[in-house]
């Protein structure tokens, strides 16, 4: 339990600590902009929730040293490979001047270090064309970066509403941690519950309260950090599916292929222009309509918070599908594709106003 509680003990008080001082420092930490197309809170709010979930994985790692763990290693290099995806989204976070595309060359940099320092590469996909394209050292290097850059992007793409990114990865590395203890990888199921355990503890301040945000720091180092365990899991234990961790992460990835696609093919603008209507921005303006026209803080945050659930049921349809059928890529290629066909059906309902009445929330 160790993994589990002293990152969350860790992560919760220093969330805590920069939410008491967010006062003091708010024009360095805060979101002040309320008006952009995917802003939905109340009032500025911190925007540093990486720094509690960072320090509370570095304290297992220390703990774990000092007690000779024999897991610490991993936990350590894990946080070095994580530090440039973490410091440029924090950057961004403290000074607004880090553009998207210097985040994902960090991210990028956390990947290639990943490959070098801990031999997180992807070399099979059980797929015809792909797998031949991993098994040179190339073909691997590009798909690991692409794919762990990718991972990184979609939780940071999904992180908006109190609760959304941080329950969502916290179900997926806890996916991940059954399964690499169902297959005896001890280590890597203690580290995916550290990254459990640190992201509870910024969740029980950002949820319902929305006291404080998860950041480009948070959302980064987040999602590089699920996508290192999905990659390990699949590079370590040869009897998981390669396509196991993609159906545990199908949700935020869909969500950004779908974004991509709607904003390029339908819309013909530029594919990372932001916007207002993602799937969880939708369900926000579209079926939470008791609060439509309220201006008082406190019922725009209960409505930002009532949005995550909606989203953490989507998730769990991945999840539950991913967890059955772990060792078969068969079966997991049909499950993805089932996800898409009932993603794409909700969305199409949501936008032209056809929202199953059981899912609108009304007072």
């Amino acid at each position: 339990m160790l993994y589990f509680v002293l990152p969350f003990a860790v992560s919760a008080a220093v969330t805590l600590a920069v939410v008491h001082a967010a006062g003091r420092y708010s024009h360095r930490w805060a979101d002040h902009d309320l008006s952009g197309p995917q802003k939905f809170h109340a009032r500025p709010v911190p925007r540093v929730g990486g720094v509690g979930m960072f320090l509370g994985l570095v304290a297992c790692v220390a703990v774990a040293t000092w007690a000779h763990h024999a897991t610490w290693r991993l936990g350590a290099l894990l946080l070095a490979c994580g530090l440039p995806a973490f410091l440029a989204g924090l950057v961004e976070d403290m000074t607004k001047r880090v553009s998207p595309a210097k985040r994902l060359l960090a991210t990028a940099a956390s990947a290639a270090l990943g490959i070098w320092l801990i031999g997180a590469t992807i070399t099979r996909t059980d797929l015809p064309g792909l797998d031949w394209l991993v098994s040179t050292a190339l073909g691997a290097w590009v798909a690991t970066v692409f794919t762990v850059a990718g991972v990184a992007n979609s939780v940071n793409i999904i992180d908006g509403f109190n609760g959304l990114s941080s329950m969502c990865v916290s179900l997926m590395l806890l996916a991940f941690a059954y399964v690499a203890y169902q297959v005896g990888d001890v280590t890597l199921a203690l580290w995916a519950l550290a990254g459990v355990g640190a992201a509870l503890g910024f969740f029980v301040w950002n949820f319902p309260a929305g006291l404080i945000f998860l950041g480009d720091g948070g959302a980064y180092f987040l999602g590089f950090y699920l996508a290192e365990i999905g990659i390990l899991l699949i590079s370590r234990n040869a009897e998981v599916s390669p396509l196991f961790p993609l159906m545990v992460c199908i949700y935020p990835v869909f969500e950004t292929v779908f974004s991509m696609y709607r904003r390029k093919i339908v819309r013909s603008v530029p594919p990372g222009l932001p916007d207002g209507i993602h799937l969880h921005s939708l369900i926000y303006r579209r079926l939470m309509r008791w609060a439509i026209g309220a201006r008082d803080a406190r019922v725009l945050t209960r409505r930002n918070s009532m949005t995550a659930p909606y989203l953490w049921m989507l998730c769990l349809t991945s999840l539950a599908p991913a967890l059955l059928f772990w060792d078969s890529t068969v079966m997991i290629v049909a499950c993805m594709v089932a996800f898409g066909l009932i993603y794409v059906m909700l969305y199409r309902r949501i936008v032209r106003f056809k929202t199953p009445k059981w899912m609108v929330v009304r007072r």
